[in-house]
C-alpha cells in the first residue's frame, strides 16, 4: 500500500444561494412575496417594476392546462356556479377584472396547526397519534420542545400510559416534519436535524454536525483556531462548517406564525371550469411584475472598476431573483394541476367526494421531494367555485372501506355532520349508531373515531342535542 494522487468526475448537490432563494420564495406567502420583492426592488438598481401595459393579458388557452378531462363527450349539467351574472370561468381577464380584490378572512396558520396536519395525514397508530398531539402542543412559536418527555408522558396518564422511549419515537417522526429542525430540544440538535437533510457531499457537512454536537455553544468564544484544536481539522474545513451553520436556520417554527387579526389572504391560483374541463392558472399579482432595468444593465459595457463590479453583483442578484420568482410559479401551477386531477370530484361534488390524498403521493407523482410540495402548499390559497381555500383542504387521510377502496376523513366528518342534520332532535343518534351507520354505508369506522370527527365538527353529544317537545 503506498499513497498516491488521482482525479475523478463527480456530481453532487450544493444549496447555492441560488437554490436557497428558491427555497425560501416557494414557502413565502403571496403577501409576503410581494414585500420581499418590493425590498429588492428598492435596493437593487437594475430592478425596476414593469409597466401593466407592457404584457398582454394571455388568454386562458396561453395560461391554463386541461387538468381533467371529460370522461366522455355527453353534455354534463351546468353547475349552479356557472349560472352567475358574470362567468368568470370564460377567461382569466375577467377573473383578473372583476375578482382580483376577492379577499377571505385568514384563519390562524399556526405552527401546532401546520405540525397538526401533517400528523394526521401520516401513518400513525390511535396511539402514536395521542402522543403526537401531546408532543405537538408542547412545541413553541420557535419550533422547540422545552418540556422534559417524562413529564409530558405524565400528562397522557391515566388515559393512555406511554413510557419516555415511546414518546422518543412519536418524536423522532415529528422531527421528520416540516419546517425542517421543528421539535429539536434545544439548538445543537435543531441545527443537526438540518444538516441532515443536506446531502453527504455537502462541503463542510461533517465537521458542522461536529460542531453542533460539541462545542457550539462555545463557538464564538472558540473561533476558527479553537474549532480547528478541538475537531482536529484544517483552518479551512472549520470555516467552511461554521459559514454552512450560519445559513441554517435556529427558530424553524418562526416562519409559521399566526396572521395578525383581521388580515385578509388573496388567492395565489384560481381554478375555472371552462367547457367541461378544469383549469388553472396563477391569479393577478401572484407573480410580481418585475424587470430588469436595461439602461442600467446597458451601462455595465462602459463601466470599469468598482462600478462594473457593482453593477454586475446587482444584475446577478437580479437575475437569481426572477429565476427564483419563475420556479415558484412553476412549482406552485405543477402542485396545483396535480391537485385538481385528484381532486376533480371535490370541486364538483364538495367535501363528500374528498378523496385520501397526502403529500407523499403528490410527490412521487411529481418527482418533487415531499418538503418541496410542503413549501409549496404552506399559506397558498386558490379561487373556486366553492369560493377561496386554503390547498392544505385538497389532503385527507383516508381510511379504506368495505368495497376495496378509500374514503377521506373529511369526506366522512362531511357523512357524519349531513347525518346528524337529518335525525330525529327527539332520538338523536349517538356515536355508537352513527358508526354502525357508517359501517352498513362501506365506511367500517370505530366508535371513538366518531366521536373525535364529532368534536371535531364542534357537534354537541347526543344527549346534548336531545329536544323534547
Amino acid at each position: 500500500m503506498k499513497q498516491h494522487l488521482s482525479t475523478a468526475t463527480q456530481q453532487h448537490l450544493v444549496l447555492t444561494p441560488q437554490l436557497r432563494q428558491a427555497i425560501r420564495l416557494l414557502q413565502l406567502s403571496a403577501a409576503e412575496l410581494e414585500a420581499e420583492v418590493a425590498e429588492a426592488v428598492a435596493n437593487n438598481p437594475l430592478l425596476d417594476w414593469r409597466e401593466e401595459h407592457a404584457e398582454p393579458e394571455p388568454s386562458p388557452q396561453d395560461a391554463s392546462n386541461e387538468a381533467s378531462p371529460a370522461a366522455d363527450a355527453a353534455p354534463e349539467p351546468e353547475a349552479p356556479w356557472e349560472h352567475e351574472a358574470e362567468p368568470w370561468q370564460e377567461s382569466i381577464g375577467a377573473y383578473r377584472g372583476d375578482h382580483a380584490e376577492t379577499e377571505q378572512p385568514g384563519a390562524e396558520d399556526t405552527l401546532q396547526d401546520h405540525l397538526l396536519w401533517q400528523l394526521h395525514l401520516g401513518h400513525f397508530s390511535p396511539r402514536d397519534t395521542r402522543i403526537g398531539i401531546a408532543l405537538i402542543d408542547a412545541i413553541d412559536d420557535d419550533g422547540y420542545l422545552r418540556e422534559d418527555l417524562a413529564t409530558l408522558a405524565a400528562t397522557l396518564l391515566p388515559d393512555l400510559r406511554a413510557a419516555p422511549e415511546d414518546m422518543l419515537t412519536v418524536l423522532h417522526r415529528i422531527q421528520q416534519f416540516d419546517p425542517v429542525g421543528v421539535g429539536a430540544r434545544d439548538l445543537g440538535e435543531c441545527l443537526r436535524l438540518q444538516l441532515r437533510t443536506l446531502p453527504d457531499d455537502t462541503p463542510g457537512r461533517d465537521a458542522a454536525f461536529a460542531i453542533a454536537s460539541g462545542p457550539l455553544q462555545q463557538l464564538p468564544k472558540l473561533g476558527i483556531g479553537g474549532v480547528c484544536s478541538a475537531l482536529g481539522c484544517a483552518a479551512t474545513e472549520a470555516e467552511t462548517a461554521v459559514h454552512l451553520l450560519r445559513t441554517l436556520d435556529p427558530r424553524p417554527g418562526a416562519q409559521h406564525g399566526a396572521l395578525p387579526a383581521g388580515t385578509y389572504i388573496a388567492p395565489d391560483c384560481v381554478i375555472w371550469r371552462q367547457q367541461g374541463l378544469w383549469r388553472t392558472a396563477l391569479a393577478a399579482g401572484a407573480l410580481p411584475k418585475v424587470a430588469i432595468q436595461r439602461d442600467y444593465q446597458q451601462m455595465i459595457r462602459h463601466a470599469s472598476g468598482a462600478d462594473a463590479d457593482y453593477l454586475r453583483g446587482h444584475l446577478q442578484e437580479a437575475r437569481w431573483l426572477l429565476k427564483g420568482l419563475e420556479s415558484r410559479a412553476d412549482t406552485l401551477l405543477r402542485v396545483v394541476r396535480c391537485l385538481v386531477r385528484e381532486q376533480a370530484a371535490f370541486l364538483e361534488f364538495g367535501p363528500q367526494a374528498l378523496r385520501p390524498l397526502t403529500l407523499r403521493s403528490v410527490a412521487a407523482e411529481l418527482g418533487l421531494h415531499e418538503s418541496t410540495v410542503s413549501r409549496a402548499i404552506a399559506r397558498k390559497y386558490v379561487y373556486t367555485p366553492r369560493g377561496t381555500m386554503p390547498l392544505r383542504d385538497f389532503f385527507a387521510s383516508g381510511i379504506d372501506t368495505g368495497d376495496g377502496g378509500s374514503a377521506s376523513s373529511t369526506a366522512i366528518q362531511d357523512r357524519i355532520r349531513q347525518l346528524v342534520a337529518a335525525e330525529n332532535p327527539r332520538k338523536p343518534l349517538s356515536d355508537a349508531r352513527l358508526a354502525d351507520t357508517l359501517k352498513a354505508e362501506g365506511v367500517p369506522v370505530a366508535r371513538r373515531t366518531v366521536a373525535k370527527y364529532r368534536e371535531a365538527l364542534h357537534i354537541p353529544a347526543s344527549h346534548e342535542r336531545m329536544r323534547i317537545g
